[in-house]
């Protein structure tokens, strides 16, 4: 068995809208703490991939497993940020006993009823959604203004710590590209059966212990809360000064709080 098949398997699924730069200062730190790391990028998700004939969660979910199981991953922890997030909890409620743990990072799912407490209702935006729902609406807005649509929900979202203007602008670059607007939107236009699922979910929990990771500037506590809707075994991390990006913008005190959780149940 090569060296990188006997390491315990990492999968890595960011959301929106960012890229797997998202994970330049974890995925080193994994892979030096004898983990397998693999960052996957869901389809329409700032990456060239497009292929999803659904964006309904729980289609992604059965496409990722199609994609770790054409690799030979068969048990695995999972760490989702954002829309990856969601897809990686019904991954695991899909996949049980294969995944060892769950990493969710700034999101709730949804359908999951929990308030942003301060200073992260003041600070992380609200507007995207239903924007981003509305049937042709983006379509007609967005081309030619990718920098003030992107780049406002970013700057919002990240809060009084802000992201790296240079990854900003990938991020950016990367949501411009042919094809991109079109697929990402269809994340949220699938919220009637992603509620649905959801809620489902939430009646039958998952027994996959589960770090919920917030920004104190965006979601802060109520991903926990929101995690202890769907999972039995929930742990809360709170970072300081981070907003939605807590694994970038607070490295020092998230990376190390991962790896101590995932080599706990590996």
């Amino acid at each position: 068995m090569s060296p990188q098949l006997s390491r315990p398997f990492v999968v890595l699924v960011h959301g929106w809208p960012v890229t797997d730069a998202h994970w330049r200062h974890l995925l080193p730190d994994l892979n030096e703490a004898g983990f397998a790391a693999i960052s996957i990028t869901l389809p329409g998700l700032g990456g060239p991939s497009l292929e999803a004939q659904s964006f309904r969660k729980a289609d992604l979910a059965a496409w990722l497993s199609d994609v770790l199981s054409r690799r030979g991953v068969t048990r695995f922890a999972l760490i989702g940020h954002d829309w990856g997030a969601t897809v990686a909890v019904l991954l695991a409620a899909k996949l049980a006993s294969a995944v060892s743990a769950l990493v969710v990072e700034e999101e709730i799912l949804p359908g999951i009823d929990v308030d942003v407490p301060q200073p992260g209702s003041e600070y992380y935006p609200t507007w995207h959604g239903p924007f981003n729902r509305s049937p042709g609406l983006a379509e007609q807005l967005v081309p030619g203004r990718e920098a003030a649509f992107y780049g406002s929900f970013l700057q919002q979202s990240a809060g009084p710590a802000g992201l790296d203007p240079d990854i900003a602008r990938t991020y950016v670059d990367a949501y411009s590209a042919p094809g991109i607007l079109e697929a990402s939107l269809g994340y949220y236009r699938t919220r009637t059966d992603d509620v649905q699922d959801v809620q489902s979910l939430a009646r039958n929990q998952i027994p996959t212990p589960v770090l919920a990771i917030g920004g104190h500037f965006a979601m802060g506590t109520a991903v926990a809360a929101g995690a202890r809707a769907i999972a039995t075994d929930v742990t809360r991390l709170l970072l300081p000064n981070s907003g939605h990006y807590p694994l970038e913008q607070e490295p020092a005190l998230a990376c190390p709080a991962v790896i101590k959780f995932l080599r706990q149940h590996h």
